[in-house]
């Protein structure tokens, strides 16, 4: 601490010397003519093409207008060699009294790293072969108060990284091109969906009832209106409302709220894409969300083969006979694995099949094994709660997992081999949920149907079971066509593309309690 304030005191001795000799710490008239990025672009094409842009290289050649921010400083008395960057990488640049001037010099001299500095020179190769910017003129941008991390060590600390993500930014690439894929992943989604006629909408985010998911909202006051509303859990219902209406392509990117734990998978914020497709089935959803993915993965990593905390996840898929696909395209690829709940619980939970029909000994297996659940559940959530700890944490390639039971899934149609199941998936990677999707209810008798065992169980002390929405029954009288949806977390996708182990990794600004 002591040392900190040391380093604080001799910046802000500089500044105050700075200002007296008439410097302006923080100006706003210089003009960048090129990135960093640019001018090592320039460094590495053929002299004709230099020559065709009037772009001449050397000592005497042409000037660049460059800024960025210091973050390395080598004195050699009346020369130093500094190192700044921007948005797009960093460079050296040579800064020599002859060329910037006594005053300018003595300016730089009271300079700091983490200063926002601009530059005005040609670039030159030094003895080493290094491509440099040599300084004709150097003027202070932007004044660092406080010092930087020391560069070596960086933010070791977790919580400070999250906290101050601004400067883990600047000291960390890691960070950097987590949120730069992230970008990325976000923008080929988006054109994946505009390619194919989705239109992209927006539905509110405080709603008078929440619905589309079994969570717990977020409660608010609007003062005008004088009622309640909630931060939405899901627009899910919003949505198809625009189903009813026409659009029958429809996609939002979009941000729930759910007052729940805070984990390395969970964050009370988080992002996700939902899209509904009409005429379409579930089935249809599960291709699309291979060749999605594939898509973005060949994207943003360049190959559909990607590790993630040490595992291997092979996005390419297998053919009829069962082999990977090798060189497959992002549309033509291989299916991924498709397994129902109750043929996972055997083959992969372990569990005999001889009593998976018996919510009795279902329950002995959760006790012998320690799995929560108490004796009132019904048969759904007791199978789904066995498969969440016995086969989802070992799904680790890409598996779609089906036919989920009609008392977990109140917005998914009926199966019409099995009416206890549903036309529903949920696509598991690497030991957690990624998406899920169903073909949609459009018979307005059955979603009331639906929404009354809701609120029976909800009655029973199910807090997360769905409310009511009489208008959205409403809604579907007016006849919504066969339609299939589903929702992808994009948070859980950017962790698993840019093998980070927590959530909190690729969120910038992730929730934290109060120091």
């Amino acid at each position: 601490m002591e040392e900190s304030s040391t380093l604080l005191k001799a910046r802000k001795d500089k500044m105050n010397e700075l200002k007296e000799s008439g410097v302006n710490l923080y100006p706003n008239d210089f003009k960048v003519s090129n990135t960093i990025g640019e001018l090592h672009q320039f460094t590495q094409i053929s002299s004709e093409t230099l020559g065709e842009k009037e772009i001449i290289l050397g000592e005497h050649g042409t000037p660049f207008s460059v800024a960025g921010r210091m973050m390395a400083v080598n004195n050699f008395g009346k020369s130093s060699f500094i190192r700044f960057k921007d948005r797009t990488g960093q460079i050296q640049a040579y800064v020599q009294k002859n060329f910037v001037g006594a005053d300018g010099y003595a300016v730089f001299k009271k300079l700091d790293i983490g200063d926002f500095i601009g530059i005005e020179g040609p670039l030159f190769q030094t003895k080493t072969g290094e491509w440099t910017l040599l300084a004709k003129n150097l003027r202070l941008l932007s004044k660092s108060v406080r010092p930087l991390p020391e560069k070596y060590h960086g933010i070791k600390d977790p919580e400070k990284r999250y906290r101050q993500r601004y400067l883990d930014l600047i000291m960390n690439e890691q960070a950097r091109d987590i949120f730069i894929k992230r970008s990325k992943i976000v923008s080929t989604m988006r054109k994946f969906f505009e390619e194919r006629d989705f239109m992209e909408v927006e539905t509110p985010m405080m709603q008078p009832l929440p619905g589309g998911a079994e969570a717990t909202p977020f409660k608010t006051w609007h003062n005008a209106l004088g009622m309640e509303l909630f931060l939405r859990i899901a627009p899910e219902l919003y949505l198809k409302r625009l189903v009813v209406g026409g659009f029958e392509k429809v996609f939002e990117i979009n941000r729930n709220f759910r007052n729940e734990g805070v984990s390395t998978r969970h964050n009370p914020e988080f992002t996700m894409v939902e899209f509904y497709q009409a005429y379409s089935t579930y089935e249809d959803l599960m291709d699309m969300t291979e060749e999605m993915f594939r898509t973005i993965a060949m994207e943003v990593n360049g190959t559909f083969q990607v590790e993630y905390q040490g595992e291997v996840i092979d996005f390419r898929g297998i053919d009829n006979q069962g082999n990977i696909v090798k060189e497959p395209d992002a549309q033509n690829g291989g299916k991924w694995r498709r397994i129902s709940m109750i043929e996972s619980l055997t083959t992969i939970g372990g569990i005999d099949s001889a009593i998976i029909g018996d919510s009795e000994k279902l329950l002995e297996v959760a006790d012998q094994k320690g799995i929560k659940i108490t004796k009132k559940e019904r048969y759904g959530k007791i199978l789904t709660k066995l498969f969440d700890a016995l086969v989802e944490p070992k799904l680790i390639q890409p598996t779609f997992i089906t036919g989920y039971p009609v008392e977990v899934s109140p917005l998914s149609r009926k199966s019409d081999t099995n009416p206890e199941l549903t036309d529903r998936f949920e696509l598991f990677i690497a030991g957690r949920e990624i998406a899920n999707g169903f073909s949609e209810i459009n018979d307005p008798a059955d979603q009331y149907e639906r929404f009354l065992q809701q609120v029976s169980q909800r009655t029973e002390g199910d807090t997360e079971a769905h409310i009511m929405d009489s208008d959205y029954v409403e809604a579907l009288e007016y006849g919504m066509p066969p339609t299939a949806g589903e929702g992808i977390g994009i948070d859980r996708l950017v962790m698993l593309l840019t093998d980070s182990p927590s959530i909190r990794e690729v969120i910038l600004f992730p929730h934290m309690k109060n120091v």
